[in-house]
């Protein structure tokens, strides 16, 4: 018997099609002959298991391939859980003020590196770190590619090759497995770990001490608490030791609080707190509760911070005119007292009679469009996310729709455009409206009317 792959068209043969031809406008060639080639690969496997195939049906097939090759992997989702720094969602939203910043740096050039007053190049470090500076009243700033980086920059400059001191209790791992051992080998530096799991005193660190010691790392821990019978030291008084040692005191603060706050992040560490305290350099998060884009930010002694920016490293690690753009605006809204225009801190700071209002008109509007519909409004607690106050739940209330499959109705959800990310719990589908920004509601009310329909 003849083989019936023989019975496929060539590649050419399938290119010369009118229909398959066209599409070479939108998609341009190469892609278009990838996508026959692939239709033609997949084709020949399921004849060679027996299974038939409709030749006439590769203009439909290959147009969906290319359509669905052409469409960005990176979409707007609404956020519908409740988690304000959610991280699988892309952290902190940006303020509109610095998304406008972001599309006018990005549609055209800039004085990135130009002095626009002498002519002659400039300082990308002279625009957002600045005003870092400026607002905690610190001598100097750095900013890189992440927290991580920040760390990693800090380490590889100060301590590469010595020793730098870290209580067990503070070994954490962050997300995406990245664990603070591996980030401080990575950097030169040699881990002396102190004290235990749940206990570090003060006379832990003083009896390492060495010849060796290049610095004492203290780290802010990420999406867990230890409690019940734990010690640890406050930053003041590692702040005393280093000094009478005379190293370095490094803060590794990850969340990106800038200055107290009130409500859920009350019991959170802030930058100006341990500055005053005595730390030397802070490096905390520009995406979590500074509410600004990926973006590690490091502060404090002059002395400490210039010669990061003078270590190869650092070029490998700053950031490019557009995260700069973002995080100039969004420190510009912190320095003006603006947290209300900071979605991040909007959320977390809505009172709850306003989110209340928000849900039940959210409920009768469901109920209008649909009647019947089990959907109430029930107290329910919003997380902050990030790592950050990690065993705080903000107060509130959450729409509970009784459904028969609220799988189905949530995976339908995340399947539409915008998709819509949303909560399973207790055999019912929850919205939170805390994390859906203002102007998203009509669309988030359509969305679930059509998971429903």
């Amino acid at each position: 018997m003849s083989d019936p792959r023989r019975a496929l068209p060539s590649v050419d043969r399938l290119l010369a099609r009118p229909a398959l031809a066209a599409l070479a406008t939108p998609h341009g060639r190469p892609a278009v002959v990838g996508a026959v080639r692939d239709w033609l690969e997949a084709a020949r496997a399921a004849l060679a298991a027996g299974r038939a195939v409709e030749p006439e049906s590769v203009e439909a097939e290959v147009a969906q391939v290319l359509a669905r090759r052409a469409a960005p992997s990176l979409v707007r989702v609404i956020n519908a859980t409740g988690v304000v720094v959610h991280t699988n969602l892309g952290r902190a939203p940006l303020p509109a003020a610095a998304a406008e910043r972001v599309a006018l740096a990005a549609a055209g050039y800039t004085n990135l590196e130009f002095d626009l007053a002498s002519g002659a190049r400039g300082q990308r470090e002279t625009h957002s770190e600045a005003r870092l500076a400026r607002l905690l009243g610190v001598e100097a700033a750095a900013t890189v590619n992440n927290c991580a980086a920040a760390v990693m920059l800090a380490l590889d400059t100060l301590a590469s090759g010595r020793e730098v001191i870290v209580s067990r209790g503070e070994l954490v791992e962050i997300g995406g497995s990245f664990r603070i051992p591996d980030v401080m080998t990575r950097s030169g530096a040699r881990l002396v770990e102190v004290g235990t799991t749940n206990r570090t005193r003060l006379d832990d660190y003083r009896r390492a001490l060495t010849p060796q010691t290049a610095a004492i790392l203290k780290v802010h821990p990420s999406n867990f608490r230890v409690s019940g019978f734990t010690e640890s030291v406050e930053p003041g008084d590692l702040a005393a030791l280093a000094r009478e040692a005379g190293v370095p005191l490094l803060e590794d603060q990850g969340s990106g609080l800038l200055h107290p706050a009130a409500g859920a992040l009350s019991g959170e560490p802030c930058a100006a707190r341990s500055l005053a305290a005595g730390v030397d350099v802070v490096m905390m998060s520009g995406d979590k509760l500074l509410g600004g884009p990926q973006a590690g930010l490091i502060v404090g002694a002059v002395r400490f911070v210039a010669p990061m920016r003078k270590n190869p490293l650092y070029r490998a690690l700053r950031l490019d005119k557009l995260r700069i753009a973002a995080l100039d605006a969004v420190l510009d809204l912190h320095e003006r007292g603006r947290l209300d225009e900071v979605p991040v801190r909007r959320m977390l700071d809505e009172p709850a009679a306003a989110g209340e209002a928000r849900a039940r008109a959210f409920a009768d509007a469901l109920r209008g469009a649909r009647p019947g519909l089990a959907v109430e409004v029930r107290p329910a607690a919003s997380a902050v996310g990030g790592g950050a106050a990690p065993d705080v739940e903000v107060p509130g209330v959450a729409l509970h729709l009784q459904l028969a499959d609220p799988g189905a109705a949530a995976a339908r959800l995340r399947a539409g455009a915008p998709p819509v990310v949303a909560r399973v719990a207790d055999d019912a589908l929850w919205l939170d409206l805390r994390t859906v920004l203002p102007g998203e509601e009509d669309e988030l009310r359509d969305a679930v009317l059509a998971a429903l329909a």
